[in-house]
C-alpha cells in the first residue's frame, strides 16, 4: 500500500488476514513493478490454511523476487527460518530480506533485527530495514527491486495500481472492518460475499450494495451483530467510509451475516467463496 500510494491490501494485526494473490503496480520511470503480497506460510489447520499455503507455493515459483518480511520489533523465530530455509524451493527468484516497522523499534533493536535476518541466508540479493508507516526507506527497497527486475514491456497500463475486481476491493474493505475488535478464533472465521453492487435506480449520486458476512457458528454471529445490531452497525459505517470514495458515490450498504458451518473444512463452501 505505501509502495503504490493507494490502499490496495487490507490489514490487521490478526494472522493470516491475506487470503489471496493481490497486486498492487508501480510506475516509476525506471520501470514497473508489480507487487505480490501474498497469504502469510504458516502451518495449516484447515482445508483453508491449505489451499493459502498452495497459492503462495504458486506465486513464489513465479515472481522474479521475492521479498521475505521480519519486523523489526519482534525476534527472529524458529518459524522465520524454517521459511528462510524453504526459499531454496525457488531458485529461479531473487531474494531480498526487509525488516520492518523501523518506527516502532530503537535503534539498537533494528541492527540486532538485521544481524539475525541477515544471517539466515548467504544469498541476499539485498537487506532493507524500512517503515511503510514514516516512508522511510521505501523509495531505496523500490530502487533496490527495481534493479533485479529483467528487462520486458509494462504488464500493465501506467494509470492502473491493482487489478483487483472492485467487487473483491469492497468485500475485502468489509472483511477488515469486521476484523476489528475480534479475537480468538473468530478472525479466521469471517468471509465476505458481495451478492450485487448498483446504481440506484434514477440516482447517479448513491450505488447500493448487498453483502454477506459469513461465519462458522451460531455464537459468531451475535458477536457480529452485537446488542441490537450495534456492532454490525459499526462494521458498516466503518467500511462504507472506504468504499464511498472507492466508487465515487454515497453507498447504501445493507449487511447480512450467514452462518456457514466450519466452512474453513468444506470443499463446496471453499468454491463458492472463491478458494
Amino acid at each position: 500500500n505505501a509502495l503504490v500510494g493507494e490502499k490496495i491490501a487490507i490489514t490487521s494485526e490478526k494472522p493470516q488476514t491475506t487470503r489471496r494473490a493481490i497486486r498492487g503496480i508501480l510506475n516509476r520511470p525506471g520501470g514497473q513493478l508489480v507487487v505480490v503480497d501474498t497469504p502469510g506460510v504458516h502451518r495449516p489447520r484447515t482445508l483453508l490454511g491449505q489451499r493459502l499455503n498452495d497459492l503462495v507455493e504458486t506465486v513464489l515459483g513465479d515472481v522474479d523476487v521475492i521479498a521475505f518480511c521480519v519486523p523489526a520489533n519482534e525476534k527472529v523465530g524458529p518459524g522465520d527460518r524454517r521459511i528462510a530455509a524453504s526459499l531454496d524451493g525457488y531458485a529461479r527468484a531473487k531474494k531480498i530480506a526487509i525488516v520492518t516497522k523501523t518506527d516502532t523499534a530503537e535503534r539498537d533493536e533494528t541492527v540486532e533485527r538485521l544481524m539475525e535476518v541477515d544471517s539466515l541466508r548467504d544469498d541476499w540479493a539485498a537487506v532493507i530495514p524500512l517503515s511503510s508507516e514514516t516512508g522511510d526507506q521505501l523509495e531505496v527497497l523500490a530502487d533496490e527491486v527495481l534493479a533485479l527486475m529483467p528487462e520486458g514491456p509494462a504488464l500493465y497500463p501506467d494509470d492502473i495500481t491493482t487489478d483487483e475486481s472492485l467487487e473483491d476491493r469492497i468485500a475485502e474493505i468489509i472483511r477488515e472492518s469486521a476484523l476489528s475488535d475480534v479475537r480468538d478464533e473468530l478472525p479466521h472465521s469471517i468471509a465476505v460475499q458481495i451478492e450485487d453492487i448498483a446504481a440506484r435506480e434514477g440516482r447517479d449520486d448513491l450505488t447500493d450494495v448487498w453483502a454477506n458476512v459469513i461465519v462458522e457458528r451460531d455464537s459468531q454471529k451475535a458477536i457480529i451483530i452485537g446488542h441490537r445490531g450495534s456492532r454490525l452497525r459499526e462494521v458498516g459505517a466503518r467500511a462504507r467510509a472506504q468504499i464511498e470514495p472507492l466508487v465515487g458515490t454515497k453507498v447504501f450498504l445493507s449487511l447480512h451475516v450467514r452462518v456457514a458451518k466450519e466452512w474453513q473444512r468444506d470443499p463446496k463452501h471453499l468454491g463458492r467463496l472463491g478458494f
